[in-house]
């Protein structure tokens, strides 16, 4: 079975149709930047365009960067205030014509990394962080998620965790690899103080250079590079429309 998943990200939204017994595009993705001040209307328009690129069926999955209940957006902390309170679903449905499933990006990157990645057949406590624009972060307990966990927000030295050690703060400050590895793990180990978590997932396009820093990091849980790098959110949000299919939602 194929369906559609959309990633909205603080630069780009992506999407691509996804087998969801393989976790693999089935078609290559697109891309298009995410429009500036990432207004509600102006982000919709972008995810129709994209619909609109594959000849799909069925609901589609689509992934945005706050806390998501029943498809509403809770908060709004690298978006556009007014996605407060704003019905993603409802909106990105009268936009399309289609179902829509809206699922926290990093959740849905964490389902992917669960299925088919860095996580697969992991039990106890394992926590996905993904690296981008801010500090997503996806928790589970035994193979069971903990929806909407947003560790980005932790304070640490004064700061939200994501001020001080998200991948784009590392660009715009360019930091060597060292330093802001000594930054990252300043976040892990506060992470670890409060959930004790057995692994680790480093998710984000920076991963795939993890090489480069995670020799540099200290902390007491195993800590890998996500398998899906920066597909897993796309993979994730196709998954969450099997999911609610199963539990019988719309």
């Amino acid at each position: 079975m194929n369906r559609l998943g959309i990633d909205i990200g603080g630069t780009g939204i992506k999407g691509a149709p996804v087998d969801l017994a393989e976790g693999a595009f089935t078609e290559e993705r697109v891309r298009i930047p995410t429009p500036d001040g990432g207004t509600p209307t102006a982000v919709a328009k972008v995810v129709a365009e994209i619909v609109a690129s594959f000849d799909t069926t069925g609901p589609v999955g689509c992934t945005f960067p706050a806390v998501i209940a029943d498809g509403v957006a809770l908060t709004a902390a690298n978006v556009d205030a007014a996605w407060i309170g704003t019905d993603a679903r409802a909106l990105f449905e009268d936009a399309t014509g289609r179902r829509f499933v809206v699922i926290n990006d990093a959740d849905a990157a964490g389902v992917a990394e669960m299925e088919f990645g860095a996580g697969k057949g992991r039990d106890g406590v394992v926590l996905l962080l993904t690296l981008g624009t801010g500090i997503g972060s996806a928790l589970f307990v035994d193979g069971r998620l903990v929806p909407n966990t947003e560790l980005g927000h932790l304070e640490v030295r004064g700061k939200e965790a994501e001020r001080r050690a998200a991948e784009s703060v590392r660009e715009d400050k360019d930091l060597g690899w060292k330093e802001w590895a000594e930054r990252l793990d300043e976040v892990l180990v506060a992470i670890e103080r409060l959930l004790w978590p057995d692994l680790i997932i480093l998710g984000g396009g920076v991963s795939k250079k993890s090489d480069k820093f995670v020799p540099h990091l200290r902390t007491r849980a195993e800590v890998v590079p996500a398998t899906l790098l920066n597909d897993a959110g796309i993979v994730g949000a196709a998954l969450a429309t099997r999911t609610r299919e199963r539990a019988g939602a719309r």
